[in-house]
């Protein structure tokens, strides 16, 4: 037999499935309700709770997604770009990647474009990182075992750029945070992309003292939106620079230290060490 919890998430699930197969037409909240047999204010808190998201923003993501498919592999006009994701026109497309990617089709579509990118694979005491740096500074760092898996992902980031594994004067310095050696904080510069919402979520990141720990609910209202503890846990999800903003000191509100986009253990590692250094038994 099966639950109410059961039968409330099979709903949830064909209209997840029912938005990805028809986002081109761009579904009405209305009509999707009516695909799962629920009321539209029933439905939308409803998969609001279980997708952690409004049905509206669910389909601004897909519809986004497959804009930028088109965009980066075709190299397509916007116009068509527009047409094949049944927007209304470019101005649609432009206002939902501005809200959604904090920048425009166009400069997605050139992404990387011209920019040079400077990487390097180091050891820490927390795993093999690799380090990325423009000529404005670091603009990624992650925990990566695998250095082919590695290049992979921080090629998806900018698809244009043109790489060069080299270690540069920038990169030394933000290693030296990995070694207890911050006598060059002004040296560390950022190289940042992202919507205002998760730049102002990283700003606030970078506020947390070593050795203190804050959480979703506090980061939330810190930016000034204390109702928004899932966005925010989304957008330190996507946090592309690791150990230099400091995600790994954000838990949960029961104290559990909770997930870490480069895993909890690590994350556990990581608090433990820094707590040591800030406040070393006496």
């Amino acid at each position: 037999m099966q639950t109410q919890d059961h039968i409330d998430f099979n709903r949830i699930a064909e209209a997840i499935e029912y938005i990805k197969n028809n986002f081109k037409s761009q579904p009405s909240l209305d009509e999707i309700a009516k695909q799962v047999h629920l009321s539209p204010a029933h439905f939308q808190r409803m998969f609001t709770h279980w997708a952690g998201t409004s049905p509206k923003k669910f389909l601004q993501y897909i519809t986004v997604a497959h804009a930028k498919t088109i965009l980066y592999e075709e190299q397509a006009s916007l116009m068509h770009t527009a047409w094949e994701t049944g927007l209304s026109g470019t101005s649609r497309l432009h206002d939902l990647f501005i809200h959604l990617e904090g920048m425009t089709p166009a400069e997605y579509k050139n992404l990387g474009k011209n920019l040079q990118i400077h990487y390097h694979f180091t050891g820490t005491a927390f795993g093999s990182i690799l380090i990325a740096s423009t000529a404005k500074g670091i603009c990624s760092i992650a925990f990566e075992e695998d250095k082919s898996e590695g290049m992979n992902r921080l090629r998806a980031q900018f698809p244009q750029a043109v790489f060069l594994e080299k270690q540069d004067e920038m990169q030394e310095n933000a290693i030296r945070f990995f070694e207890r050696d911050w006598s060059n904080l002004s040296q560390v510069k950022l190289h940042l992309k992202g919507t205002a919402f998760q730049l102002k979520v990283r700003e606030a990141l970078l506020k947390i003292p070593m050795g203190r720990l804050t959480t979703y609910a506090g980061i939330a209202l810190q930016i000034g939106n204390p109702n928004a503890s899932r966005a925010v846990g989304t957008a330190i999800g996507s946090n592309p620079i690791a150990f230099l903003i400091p995600c790994h000191r954000v838990i949960r509100n029961s104290g559990i230290i909770g997930d870490y986009k480069w895993g909890s253990t690590r994350k556990t590692a990581i608090i433990g060490w820094e707590s040591s250094f800030v406040h070393p038994e006496i």
